[in-house]
């Protein structure tokens, strides 16, 4: 069973020892460069919560090692403070309220940034903006271009998301139908259960250009969602850690390698 555990580490305050292995550190003790000392569900760990396969965000490559944009943020985090990186999946409904529970420590999930969550979350920075697209089979791509276009059309949604909000209050004439998850989503629209996919456009665009079989008909002109990592409100260390990994990796080029690798 996951417990908190406080651990420390000897380390200088303007650096961080990181394992020569890049994975596991010999010590289960982690400080901050500033001093803090990580509160972490399990020792040696970053436990990451996340609603997966999610590409390119969060998915499995064939040996199972835990990749995409997201992943590969928060193992570079991971291997700055000598920890391993651990993932757990469960359902994106509500999984900010992870952390809080004790289930993880992060949620890495290209979880946007709103005021209900933050009201229970605590973020990091935002790390990727992002908008709402609607995603179709090619052959319909000229005609389900616009909102209007959806009336009586089946929208698939994916629960407890901004895209559920956004088609819900922007196309009240559509029959919207949620999924708990987004493989499910994909699969309704190739087997022409639905008639087109609403939810972020970066795992919209990545699905066309991965599969040919469908196409972006339209990106929404919706103010840009900020994706954050989530924290519970009282692990303020882990939040500072995290933030100061972001900064790093955006000065050193971290951040624009893993960026290229996945979008280019």
């Amino acid at each position: 069973m996951a417990r908190n555990t406080r651990v420390f580490a000897a380390i200088a305050a303007l650096s961080l020892v990181v394992a020569a292995c890049g994975g596991t550190s010999d010590s289960s003790d982690t400080t901050t460069a500033g001093g803090g000392a990580l509160e972490l569900v399990k020792d040696g760990a970053l436990t990451v919560c996340s609603d997966a396969p999610y590409e390119p965000f969060e998915f499995q490559a064939e040996d199972g090692t835990w990749t995409g944009f997201d992943m590969d943020i928060m193992r570079a985090v991971a291997e700055r403070y000598g920890l391993a990186l651990e993932v757990t999946v469960q359902p994106f409904d509500g999984i900010w309220l992870a952390p809080k529970a004790g289930t993880c420590d992060v949620v890495a999930s290209s979880l946007t940034i709103t005021e209900e969550r933050a009201a229970n979350a605590a973020f990091s920075d935002g790390y990727f903006d992002s908008f709402q697209s609607l995603l179709v089979r090619t052959e319909d791509k000229d005609a389900l271009n616009s909102l209007a276009s959806l009336s009586g059309k089946t929208v698939a949604v994916q629960t407890g998301t901004t895209g559920e909000e956004y088609a819900k209050t922007n196309a009240p004439d559509a029959k919207i139908q949620s999924f708990d998850d987004a493989a499910a989503m994909f699969l309704a629209l190739e087997s022409k259960q639905v008639d087109a996919v609403l939810q972020d456009f970066p795992i919209n665009a990545y699905r066309a250009t991965k599969m040919g079989t469908s196409a972006v008909s339209i990106k929404f002109d919706t103010e840009s969602e900020k994706y954050g990592f989530a924290t519970s409100q009282e692990n303020t260390d882990l939040v500072a850690a995290i933030n100061a990994s972001l900064t790093e990796f955006r000065a050193n080029g971290v951040y624009d390698g893993i960026f290229q690798k996945y979008f280019g």
